[in-house]
């Protein structure tokens, strides 16, 4: 296992698991790390079929409330991030996504600067379908703050309390982010 890929099982192996399906896809993603060092976006959008994703959820503690925006390419509402580039390590991708889409310094002080949570999602796009394995990270935002998300990405952007019943179509696991990152706050 070279370097890079050691690193990432590092941080997947202190993930504690929200439920049943966060437990099977760190399961399943600690296999795939034991088995292959090609785990990093080469060539877009499919190559290698699944690779690594830092998402970074900017996130208002005081307010309980996530700012999403509306991704121009997915048409879904989501949290800013991107793909890891070859050998880079999850938390540079998530600082380096945090001022490119963001254009501000990530604040890692909600819950620390690993991730809160992962998801394998199979994305299906413009050409070919793939599998991302998506660590996320929580960033300190501020809802009374204007924030400029980066308009080739983004559409729109909106804050959503954390108790919203109903989001707009957005990533399938969402919701499932947003569970554990309230029960996280109410500790």
């Amino acid at each position: 296992m070279q370097a890079a890929t050691a690193a990432v099982a590092d941080i997947v192996r202190t993930l504690t698991p929200w439920d049943a399906l966060e437990h099977s896809h760190i399961a399943e993603t600690l296999r795939w790390l034991s088995e292959s060092d090609d785990i990093f976006r080469r060539v877009k959008p499919a190559t290698p079929p699944r690779h690594l994703v830092s998402y970074v959820v900017l996130v208002d503690p005081n307010a309980r409330a996530v700012l999403l925006g509306l991704h121009r390419k997915a048409g879904l509402w989501l949290p800013t991030g991107g793909h890891v580039d070859p050998g880079e390590h999850p938390l540079t991708t998530a600082r380096r996504e945090t001022v490119e889409e963001i254009a501000i310094d990530a604040d890692f002080t909600v819950i620390g600067d690993t991730p809160l949570f992962l998801t394998i999602t199979t994305t299906v796009g413009i050409g070919l379908s793939h599998e991302d394995v998506s660590l996320w990270y929580v960033i300190r935002g501020d809802r009374g703050h204007e924030y400029a998300l980066d308009p080739a990405e983004f559409t729109d952007q909106r804050w959503f309390p954390l108790t919203t019943p109903e989001l707009p179509a957005t990533d399938p696991y969402f919701d499932r982010f947003r569970a554990k990152l309230t029960a996280t706050l109410h500790l």
